[in-house]
């Protein structure tokens, strides 16, 4: 059984199976490794642990950097990001959440531009900037198409193109 559930129609997050994400944090016990780490990371976010999300994430941050891949401290970034997104710090968010769609960019890393752009464009949402998300998911649900992402990663970005064009569609400039 999955996690996440889906998404809510109306701010884009995760629908979170509480029970089975506790039960995940409880499996990795205090695992060490850099994957262990970011799923710690990533489930205390969805379960609404905020502060032990952003020291984990730092966590995770430090360890993709002594590993040295590039694309690992980037996704690493979108990652922390999307818990300063969650914590309310949405400027924060946006300026490393830009930084690391320039980066994948300038780089040709396809599916890191897509996750970035992805999470960005949640970020606008957040902040009722509809037509600069609907880009960004547009252009995310693109590359996911052209490099083969998973169902699931198609399935995300399609959701949050439809949401945000009955946004943009109620809410005209």
């Amino acid at each position: 059984m999955s996690i996440i559930l889906g998404y809510d129609p109306t701010t884009l997050r995760e629908r979170v199976d509480l029970a089975a994400a506790n039960r995940r944090l409880d499996e990795l016990g205090e695992q060490r490794s850099l994957s262990a780490i970011t799923e710690r990371a990533a489930l205390l976010r969805l379960v609404g642990r905020l502060d032990d999300a952003w020291d984990y994430s730092n966590e995770a941050l430090r360890l993709a950097r002594f590993a040295g891949e590039r694309t690992q401290i980037t996704r690493a970034r979108i990652r922390r990001a999307v818990v300063q997104q969650y914590q309310g710090r949405l400027i924060d968010s946006l300026r490393e959440l830009s930084d690391c769609v320039d980066e994948a960019r300038t780089h040709g890393w396809a599916s890191v531009e897509a996750y970035a752009l992805q999470h960005r464009g949640r970020v606008l949402f957040d902040q009722r900037e509809y037509p600069a998300a609907l880009e960004d998911f547009r252009t995310s649900l693109l590359l996911r198409k052209k490099i083969n992402s998973s169902t699931d990663q198609v399935e995300a970005a399609l959701i949050a193109v439809a949401v945000t064009e009955a946004f943009v569609d109620s809410n005209p400039s």
